[in-house]
């Protein structure tokens, strides 16, 4: 049986290294060595800031959500609490995005809101 060389594989294996280290500084950018290790490195806050953003935009849709029902004589907890006596299910993202684009819509979603809530939990 022939023998086998691995120059081939181990110059691809250090390319594609090399390539997913474009853009960082210094010796971290062209020597194997550390640009394995920065690379590692970026591969785990990718992983980790994938989650994160997560969380970020769901406080995001909620800070927006409070300022756009604080206008219209509500709390966030009592609209979101009002949102399920009412059996609206519409999401975060969503009730944000029509706060900012659709003032009217999200206005009659707040008044239907209302309408299903007990007359004492409204006034606060």
């Amino acid at each position: 049986m022939a023998r086998v060389k691995r120059g081939v594989t181990a110059h691809a294996k250090h390319k594609k290294t090399l390539d997913a280290a474009k853009g960082f500084r210094g010796r971290r950018k062209n020597t194997i060595r550390t640009a394995k290790a920065a690379v590692d490195k970026s591969m785990q806050y990718a992983y980790r800031d994938r989650k994160n953003k997560k969380r970020t935009f769901r406080a995001l849709w909620i800070q927006r959500v409070n300022a756009a029902v604080r206008e219209l004589g509500l709390t966030y907890s009592r609209f979101i609490a009002g949102l399920a006596l009412a059996g609206i299910e519409i999401d975060r993202k969503v009730l944000s995005e029509m706060a900012i684009h659709e003032p009217a819509a999200f206005k009659a979603i707040v008044e239907q809101v209302k309408a299903a809530m007990p007359a004492e939990k409204q006034a606060a």
